[in-house]
């Protein structure tokens, strides 16, 4: 506790599921900051109320501002000041509580200490769990949306990042305090935050997922309802421009993307027949995929290229043998090396997409780190710009350089020249091999991004727990986002689908994507931030 103004300064963290603070008597500039309604009796003892946190960590939160006609003394600093009545709900923050009392108030001193005691108790016994809001509602429905749709791991990605582009944008262009997406902002005044959003992510996921609406319908007006009553009801009028803006910005979104060559059509790719060129793969022999990502246009990075690997080993190198020995040996369908253990996490991270689980990892974070509607909507939007263009990255070099899978290569080990690998002719890896180019893995750099923008947030040594959708009731819990990655490279080997030296690379080009991003997108536009959430 710090003296400060004739009053008591306290640092808190907590949670109160309502807060109403009425403006009181004036008298100089002294002014109070609650977590919790002031006791009746206090009424004369403070001023005006004020939550002294940055205005994007409180925004979204407010649901009601009434204000009066009284007007500020000449000597007050703010000259816009209007007696309030403001009321947040469920709150869950930390928080500087700035507690003043008029000078010279005969209770000074005792009505600091009982205002103390007061405040301390209601923080510390508030629940402390943080209530999901309707950025992060919105993201689990994309996320379902995609595992119901079971859209292919390399093109959710993009479709995420479309939704959360459209959701940041809608959210930002209410107070304009970072660079866009794509959209200036440019949100009416009054416009709400928590509509816009809403209408934002409904608006772009009826159009990517559009055999799902009955149910995004049913998530709409469940959303609308939330906003227009209970507490935190907003006014009609304030919904309604939302609901306007989040249409505008999502149109714009999705107006933008659909130039990008998503839905180019290309000729069969059959790859090549020469040692370390890939070609299609048992069982299904598939042509090459995801050909149109390949010179797609990032959504913050320069180019596709500008964070392009150098080749994969030569052939005859010592570096390929013992990736390929390595493979070989751990990876196969039958490996007698492999643990269980090591057999359930190559599955576990093979049986849901990139985008399920690094925002899975995201979401209780958040809550843990209490973050606004304002917070979340930038953390979402980087965490899938970031994956989408860490997928770009990745065709652009898959493509450039067109190496075989372990599959291939360990079948035709005789054509390779190296003496150090031997040929097994019906060598099947433990999972079935994606229809593309080995080299470098896109698991691998759309992870590392990820995990790169999480740890901005975050810090790395963040303890996690992560479900896969396509294993129910098995999670994988880390000490740190790092260890995820260790353990993701390893997965991708002993799956028999990647060499080691694949996984290391694409870890290395996903981090320069993330901090690409983080450097780049959704900057302060007062300089105050790169990247992280506080």
């Amino acid at each position: 506790m710090l003296a400060r103004n004739r009053g008591i300064v306290l640092v808190c963290s907590g949670a109160a599921e309502r807060i109403d603070v009425k403006g009181g008597s004036m008298k100089d500039t002294t002014r109070i900051s609650l977590s919790t309604p002031p006791a009746p009796q206090f009424a004369n003892y403070y001023e005006t109320a004020r939550v002294l946190v940055p205005d994007d960590e409180i925004e979204g939160r407010v649901c009601s501002s009434r204000t009066g006609d009284r007007s500020p003394p000449t000597n007050h600093p703010d000259a816009s000041w209007k007696r309030p009545t403001m009321v947040w709900e469920s709150v869950s923050l930390t928080i500087l509580f700035c507690v003043t009392l008029k000078e010279g108030s005969p209770v000074m001193n005792k009505t600091a200490k009982l205002w103390l005691v007061f405040v301390l108790l209601l923080v510390f016994l508030a629940p402390s769990a943080a209530r999901a809001d309707d950025v992060t509602d919105w993201n689990q429905i994309l996320i379902q949306a995609g595992v119901t749709d079971r859209t292919p791991p390399y093109i959710l990605p993009r479709y995420a990042a479309i939704v959360e582009s459209a959701v940041f944008d809608a959210v930002n262009g209410i107070k304009g305090k970072y660079t866009p997406v794509h959209v200036v902002p440019g949100a009416p005044p009054g416009a709400s935050a928590r509509a816009a959003a809403v209408q934002a992510a409904y608006t772009t996921l009826v159009a990517i997922f559009p055999k799902q609406k009955s149910t995004f319908d049913e998530k709409y007006a469940s959303s609308l309802a939330g906003i227009a009553s209970g507490p935190a009801a907003e006014h009609s009028v304030s919904i309604l421009l939302g609901l306007q803006w989040g249409q505008a910005v999502a149109n714009a979104i999705l107006a933008w993307r659909a130039t990008d060559g998503f839905n180019a059509v290309f000729p069969p790719y059959p790859g090549g027949d020469l040692p370390g060129q890939w070609r299609p793969t048992p069982p299904a022999f598939a042509s090459g995929v995801a050909l149109q990502f390949v010179a797609m246009p990032p959504f913050v990075l320069q180019s596709p290229s500008q964070f392009r690997p150098g080749p994969p080993p030569a052939l005859t190198s010592q570096q390929y043998a013992t990736d390929f020995n390595e493979t070989k040996t751990s990876g196969s369908v039958d490996s007698v090396v492999r643990t269980a253990d090591e057999t359930l996490y190559a599955q576990f991270w093979q049986d849901a997409t990139v985008t399920y689980f690094w925002n899975r990892v995201a979401l209780p974070l958040s809550a843990q780190h209490h973050l606004t509607l304002y917070e979340n909507a930038r953390l979402l939007a980087l965490l899938n710009l970031a994956e989408a263009d860490a997928i770009i990255a990745t065709f652009d070099a898959k493509y450039r350089y067109s190496f075989w899978r372990p599959v291939t290569a360990i079948r035709l080990a005789d054509t390779d020249g190296n003496p150090a690998t031997e040929v097994e002719p019906d060598w099947t890896p433990l999972i079935v091999t994606p229809a593309h180019p080995e080299y470098p893995s896109a698991h691998a750099i759309v992870s590392s991004a990820a995990a790169g923008v999480l740890a901005a947030f975050f810090g790395d040594n963040t303890e996690f727990s992560v479900d896969s959708s396509g294993l129910p009731g098995v999670t994988r819990s880390f000490s740190s986002l790092s260890a995820a990655l260790a353990e993701i490279n390893n997965a991708r080997v002993f799956g028999g689908i990647h060499y080691r030296n694949s996984c290391n690379v694409g870890q290395a080009v996903g981090t320069q994507v993330a901090n690409y991003v983080l450097s780049h997108a959704l900057q302060s536009v007062n300089g105050e931030r790169n990247g992280q959430s506080r």
